[in-house]
């Protein structure tokens, strides 16, 4: 742990545990909000959700995203958590990411669509959501000693190979 940056660690976790409920909040939300897109509904209340859903997504998941994404990549460096259960959950935050950037596509296709798309149903969206969060959450929480599972040789040494691009030099 670096130690002047010490007395912020708490700080940073408070803020990374926030804006994480904020981003999964509105993952769980979003796909609600996006399976209401129905085709049937009037003019104004098409309107209504959709700026809803856009700005909902534009001004508050996704900068929710970042955030909790930057601090829990300090707090990382600054715990110097290079375990294989924070590996493992890095796997699973990719999935999150996936999620939202998934959820950014639909909300383009409903936008550019009006009254041609199909809206995906909201429970399975939030199931695989909930999987990657319980998955986080176990991880976290349990932090289960993972060094029993043999990894190919390859993930845990170095190679003796060069990139396949020049490094500039400074």
């Amino acid at each position: 742990m670096i130690g002047s940056l010490a007395p912020v660690i708490p700080h940073i976790k408070a803020l990374h545990i926030v804006m994480l409920a904020l981003w999964c909040a509105g993952l769980f939300a979003l796909p609600m909000m996006l399976a209401r897109h129905d085709p049937a509904v009037g003019q104004a209340d098409y309107a209504r959700i959709r700026k809803a859903t856009h700005y909902g997504y534009i001004m508050v998941v996704t900068p929710a995203a970042l955030v909790a994404i930057i601090s829990g990549t300090a707090l990382v460096f600054l715990r110097e958590a290079f375990v294989p259960w924070m590996f493992a959950k890095l796997v699973f935050v990719a999935v999150l990411v996936a999620f939202h950037a998934w959820v950014g596509h639909v909300l383009v296709t409903v936008a550019e669509t009006e009254g041609i798309h199909n809206p995906p149903r909201a429970w399975l969206p939030s199931l695989l959501l909930a999987t990657a969060i319980l998955a986080i959450l176990t991880l976290v929480l349990a932090k289960p000693e993972l060094e029993t599972i043999a990894f190919p040789q390859w993930l845990t040494e170095p190679g003796d190979s060069q990139l396949p691009f020049d490094v500039p030099r400074r």
